[in-house]
């Protein structure tokens, strides 16, 4: 129910911050799992401007490192990878999912422990900052989690 809550919170929060081109709902960021050192955020993102939009970058003070990813088949063994950037066409959504494209935090300062939030800002390739503030839940309450989706 908290987290639930928090999700909306956080997605109002969104709209109200980012009342730009680039609007991030449904963002949560994974609470680590005891010893690991690394996590990632995941969300829908919504270019609601007439131009496509470009993600390349990623900021938050949670870790040391801090990129865009994706989940890649590499002769059938699933390997996460750095992407480039993220595209968003003009009045299109991105979903940022376990098991596909999501901000990888790398490195963690401090274990991200449910029931707490962390701010992220995506860069555009213009240098357009967009900041989210995502909750941190528990992996197995997440809305994109999938069975045996690891980070």
């Amino acid at each position: 129910m908290l987290t639930k809550f928090l999700a909306t919170i956080a997605t109002i929060f969104a709209l109200a911050a980012n009342a730009g081109p680039l609007i991030a709902t449904d963002v949560v960021a994974r609470a680590s799992v005891p010893g690991a050192a690394n996590s990632a955020a995941f969300m829908t993102l919504t270019n609601h401007s007439d131009a496509s939009l470009r993600l390349v970058a990623v900021e938050t003070a949670v870790a040391r490192r801090n990129e865009l990813h994706t989940h890649l088949n590499d002769n059938g063994v699933m390997r996460m990878r750095q992407v480039d950037g993220i595209s968003i066409a003009a009045g299109d959504s991105v979903v940022l999912k376990p098991g596909g494209l999501h901000v990888m935090l790398m490195g963690l300062n401090a274990p991200l422990v449910a029931g707490t939030a962390i701010d992220i800002v995506l860069i555009d390739e213009q240098g357009g900052r967009y900041p989210i503030n995502a909750p941190v839940v528990d992996i197995r309450k997440m809305k994109h989690a999938k069975p045996g989706a690891k980070h």
